[in-house]
């Protein structure tokens, strides 16, 4: 393991395969949760069963007691942009819930998140995560051995953009990860190109678009931990940590290493 550009820590091949192995748990535990997500059920009911998913998995639970919050994932919804605690609110039908997972498996790091429609929701909404989901996707395609960070960026933006008239929220980032959950560099939804570290063979990002129907500006809630959008509006937040191999690009905390998404954009998948 290494370092460059003032505290980018680089990964081994072998290191690189523990990071698979929570990002698989991540992964497989998103999957039983978007599968859990229905009208009645309580966000802290999703929580107990994604702290039972990681912990049955031989994995520690990354969210949980990190600088003091309370709970295994994030469970975000409607207004609320990312880091909602979960707890006795039940969803309904036209709800929007954004769920963000991480793990840890023999000190390695894995962090996704994924936005779950529940029931019918309006098409606007239907959009909504489609745009976000499609742009995080567009910025993991972006990432080449020798590129600068914010090529995902740039992606990111690029692809929002020409959807139509959303907010891209500026105050939260993508970052490295690999030994913590959250390390340099930050990786903005936003910028231009060619600008930032290099990325390099054994770099591992998480790269974390989160868009609204509104404007980009955001608060706090009194529990110093939810954040929403200041107008109301509703959001979406999708995320993957993933890397880049000499072969093509891996992400770690998709099931399929991110095969089937990577190959429709026409990139090469470099998993192993």
């Amino acid at each position: 393991m290494g370092f460059l550009d003032r505290g980018v820590e680089i990964k081994t091949p072998a290191q690189i395969d523990g990071m698979r192995k929570a990002g698989l748990v991540v992964g497989r535990t998103l999957e039983l949760l978007r599968g859990s997500v229905r009208a009645g059920i309580s966000t802290g009911e999703l929580d107990a069963i994604a702290e039972d998913s990681i912990r049955s998995s031989g994995a520690t639970p990354s969210f949980l007691g990190y600088q003091g919050f309370p709970a295994s994932i994030c469970a975000s919804v409607n207004d609320e942009v990312v880091h909602g605690i979960p707890g006795g609110r039940v969803l309904a039908d036209g709800d929007l819930v954004s769920i963000d997972c991480g793990a840890i498996v023999d000190g390695w790091h894995g962090d996704a998140a994924i936005t779950v429609a529940v029931g019918a929701v309006p098409g606007e909404l239907t959009e909504l995560m489609r745009v976000t989901e499609e742009a995080m996707w567009r910025g993991i395609a972006a990432a080449r051995i020798g590129g600068r960070v914010t090529d995902i960026s740039y992606a990111v933006e690029q692809h929002v953009r020409g959807q139509g008239r959303y907010g891209i929220v500026e105050d939260y980032t993508g970052h490295g990860i690999g030994s913590a959950m959250h390390q340099p560099p930050d990786v903005p939804n936003y910028g231009k190109p060619g600008k930032g570290p290099r990325i390099v063979e054994g770099l591992a990002l998480a790269v974390e678009p989160m868009i609204t129907l509104g404007t980009k500006d955001t608060d706090v809630l009194d529990d110093d931990w939810t954040v929403i959008t200041t107008d109301g509006s509703r959001a979406a937040h999708f995320e993957h940590t993933f890397t880049v191999t000499p072969t093509g690009h891996w992400v770690l905390t998709a099931v399929d290493g991110g095969e089937e998404q990577l190959t429709a954009l026409g990139v090469a998948f470099g998993g192993r």
